[in-house]
């Protein structure tokens, strides 16, 4: 399969909306939230195709007076699990980080999200907080670092 990496625009809202409604049951994003991040320079998502299709997706925030970038969202299609895209997604996420001279990397992420745990985990991610009913369903989370 041959799957590339690209930052999206403005046009792959739709596209994103439904990805984010088959990847999670609650704290999800609204079509109106992906078409404002997509124009936001504060917000970069790129996207991972296998031809036009979109089989997942990372959402990066960054704040002007801030030197560190959070991962709000990584979102795998159900179908494209297991086959590295994630490490695709977060290699991206990493490089541009590392270009715009970024402190470092941080992102929230379920106690119980076992893989994510261990992808961070490869990426010598830290927890370096409990942040206990911080998701919608009322689970905790982690919150992970790595620093450059």
């Amino acid at each position: 399969m041959n799957f590339n990496v690209s930052l999206a625009t403005p046009n792959d809202a739709q596209a994103l909306f439904a990805l984010e409604h088959r990847c999670f049951d609650g704290d999800q994003l609204g079509l109106r939230s992906f078409r404002h991040l997509l124009k936001s320079p504060s917000a970069r998502v790129w996207l991972v195709k296998n031809g036009d299709a979109l089989a997942g997706y990372t959402l990066v925030l960054t704040r002007r007076n801030s030197g560190w970038w959070r991962i709000y969202s990584v979102a795998i299609a159900p179908e494209q699990r297991g086959k590295g895209l994630s490490r695709l997604l977060m290699d991206r996420v990493f490089s541009e980080a590392k270009l715009a001279k970024a402190k470092g990397i941080r992102l929230e992420v379920k106690v119980s999200n076992h893989s994510a745990i261990e992808l961070y985990r490869r990426y010598q991610f830290e927890v370096v907080d409990i942040l206990p009913n911080y998701y919608q369903d009322g689970s905790d989370g982690y919150r992970m670092q790595y620093s450059f």
